[in-house]
């Protein structure tokens, strides 16, 4: 293996992977799920603009064997790709998308998709179906450790991209559908034992567990499936959390449900919550905050601030202040929204009781999918726009007042779709100071697409769409400028880098990667 690598590059190019270099990523290179800290999947390349955006060819495609639904955004790192599927991960070349090592979990249980991989240092991180966290060298994909952090013998299993900074690699879990009490951990980079550990439903005693009515914390859901920002400045994480358990049935678990449906600060020294703030109290909709918490520094109302915002699955995009967790100000995002009267002036919602689930099934918009959910936002600093693939969709919630048990697949009932109401997707860019919509671009399609969205400083929006094509669009406008059809259908967010002077384009689609360049006639 070492004398491919020493082929495809150079030796003085096997540079550490520093929190310094991945707090001015992306650039050239893309080195978290997010392509930085901020969450904001913004990069700094310009070589494709709207202008020459037509003239993007495909560069190489690479076939995973045997996937059926990837979801990876991938690492691009000194020339190589890091690519990840359930229980397993794969080096590339960047420029070629030729095959350098593959890595498998072979004792691995269970095969939930794979989001994402991290990097730190001279090793890459991934997290298998059962909860190890793998860590590898990233030139050769030998094995450095394997650490369980989550029993999957009690029902736990995980999805996540890990997110790597100075002292940890933080990792969550999902299971929380099924009766698990939700974490988030810190492991240490070189040994993966265990920093700390934060769990979102408190146990008895502790702050925030006289929201559950004495039902118990083990039980109580939470789950922190998808991958969080952090602020380095302020040394604060921010993680998302998932529905309570059981999913639409609330009558067993009586109060606002802490710290389900939430975005929480984290010391990222201690796991120590600083504040939280909850989107959906007492949620019977299933409407996950795991949606990406994004983070910016602009002024707002006349002054500087740290904000952090998130378009909510609930149907909300929430602006709030970073460093203390105050509610800023919210705006639907989307017209199909009958389950609140409006937000207080907290953010609180004003529950409208006729959209509370039955046994005889309720109309609620928006769907159990929601109006966003895991699928990546991403934010142009020129055009002050934040880009959000939308759904605009109602649904049929039926609840069920059985007696909750976990991991025996009970979720309080559930839900199902209106035959004569299809859903549509958007492309929706939002002002991100106010959540105004200052333009949409409609996603025909059969309604199945999670497909997320990365910016370029190119002016160029790159995501899916829902008729399976990669499309670029016109930062400013929303015009399409152009797509490609992958044959697929898309459940992953788009990355862009660069080597060699020339800026690439890359997406997983189900079983295949895609990588895409402006036309080289040379």
């Amino acid at each position: 293996m070492k004398p491919l690598l020493a082929c495809l590059i150079p030796l003085a190019a096997w540079s550490q992977v520093t929190p310094e270099a991945i707090r001015r990523s992306p650039n050239q290179e893309w080195l978290t799920y997010h392509g930085d800290y901020s969450a904001q999947r913004h990069s700094s390349l310009s070589q494709i603009t709207p202008a020459n955006a037509k003239s993007l060819v495909a560069q190489w495609v690479f076939h995973i064997e045997g996937a059926k639904k990837l979801e990876a955004t991938p690492i691009v790192h000194d020339g190589l790709m890091y690519i990840s599927n359930t229980n397993e991960m794969y080096a590339l070349d960047a420029r070629s998308g030729r095959q350098v090592w593959r890595y498998r979990a072979s004792g691995a249980k269970g095969t939930r998709v794979n989001r994402g991989s991290a990097i730190l240092g001279n090793r890459v991180y991934f997290a298998t179906a059962d909860c190890h966290l793998i860590a590898l060298d990233r030139s050769t994909g030998n094995l450095i450790f394997d650490v369980e952090y989550a029993s999957f013998a009690g029902g736990y299993t995980t999805s996540i991209a890990p997110l790597a900074i100075r002292n940890g690699i933080l990792v969550g879990v999902a299971g929380g559908g099924s009766g698990q009490r939700g974490f988030v951990a810190s492991l240490h980079p070189e040994t993966g034992k265990e920093n700390w550990r934060f769990w979102t439903v408190p146990a008895k005693g502790e702050p925030g567990s006289d929201t559950w009515g004495g039902f118990p914390a083990e039980m109580g859901g939470a789950p922190t499936w998808t991958t969080g920002s952090f602020d380095p400045e302020l040394n604060l994480i921010y993680w998302p959390t998932g529905n309570p358990w059981p999913d639409f049935y609330g009558g067993r678990r009586p109060g606002d449900n802490l710290y389900s449906d939430c975005v929480v600060a984290l010391d990222a020294d201690t796991g120590k919550l600083k504040w939280h703030f909850q989107f959906t109290p007492h949620d019977v909709w299933d409407w996950d905050a795991n949606e990406n918490p994004c983070c910016w520094t602009l002024p707002f109302r006349g002054k500087p601030r740290k904000l952090l915002v998130q378009a909510n699955r609930n149907g909300f995009y929430y602006i709030l202040d970073r460093v203390t967790g105050e509610f800023l100000h919210a705006k639907p995002f989307v017209k199909k929204l009958d389950w609140t009267n409006g937000l207080d002036d907290r953010g609180r919602p004003k529950v409208n009781p006729d959209k509370i689930p039955t046994p005889a099934g309720t109309k609620v918009c928006p769907s159990v999918r929601g109006a966003s959910n895991w699928m990546s936002p991403a934010y142009n600093p020129t055009t002050g726009l934040f880009y959000v693939v939308t759904l605009e969709q109602c649904d049929i919630i039926v609840a069920s007042a059985k007696e909750p048990a976990p991991s025996t697949g009970f979720r309080g009932t559930g839900n199902e779709g209106i035959p004569t109401e299809p859903g549509k997707f958007y492309m929706r860019a939002l002002d991100v100071l106010t959540g105004d919509i200052r333009w949409e671009y409609p996603m025909p399609g059969p309604g199945v697409m999670w497909a997320g969205a990365v910016s370029t400083a190119g002016g160029v929006i790159f995501s899916g769409d829902d008729d399976g094509n990669l499309v670029a669009l016109d930062a400013k406008t929303g015009r399409d400028l152009w797509h490609f059809s992958t044959g697929h259908s898309l459940f992953a967010s788009p990355a862009t880098y660069m080597i060699d002077g020339k800026q690439y384009v890359t997406i997983a689609a189900e079983s295949d990667i895609f990588t895409f360049a402006l036309f080289d006639p040379r």
